[in-house]
């Protein structure tokens, strides 16, 4: 889904080509086959890294978690009109400033589907100017919808990249 130029940054560009038109229907139905995806994956590839300096299977779950967290709320404060510059976030800090090896692939998973439903409920809830909202964020120019759509989009990726590098 390609969204208008002055709705997206460039960087969101490759996670938006992954999705379709409905957004919502997506995350509905990533919330099954996402976490249907994470729990085959064998306990002996949950801390596997495929090149050093890159995450474990499992702190990819665990920063997949923590985006659809943190760009949920950037949408939310754009739906509601904050006009506020949003800060970015540094990924690769996040997760090392965390343990995800340590839990349990369930509880991330659980995690997940709790964000996951908060994000979908909140989807729901907005009306077609919110969506098209756009505000201040890392810098760019963002839409809610947009975020969404990159939620979709991100998951879509780091499933690909556990297929293709992993090996899962």
């Amino acid at each position: 889904m390609i969204l208008p130029e002055n709705e997206c940054p460039e960087f969101f560009i490759p996670l938006l080509q992954l999705v379709e038109e409905d957004f919502l229907a997506e995350l509905i139905h990533q919330l099954e086959t996402y976490t249907q995806f994470i729990q085959e994956i064998p306990q002996e590839k949950q801390l596997y890294k495929y090149a050093e300096n890159k995450w474990t299977v499992k702190e990819v779950v665990g920063h997949s978690t923590d985006t659809e967290r943190i760009k949920s709320t950037v949408a939310l404060r754009i739906a509601r009109n904050d006009k506020a510059p949003l800060p970015s976030f540094n990924e690769d800090e996040f997760v090392l400033a965390t343990d995800f090896n340590s839990r349990e692939m369930s509880d991330l998973i659980d995690e997940f589907i709790a964000v996951r439903k908060s994000t979908i409920a909140f989807a729901k809830s907005l009306n077609d100017e919110e969506l098209k909202r756009i505000g201040t964020a890392s810098g760019k120019n963002v839409s809610t919808r947009a975020l969404l759509y990159f939620l979709v989009g991100h998951i879509r990726h780091h499933e690909n990249i556990l297929k293709e590098r992993y090996g899962v």
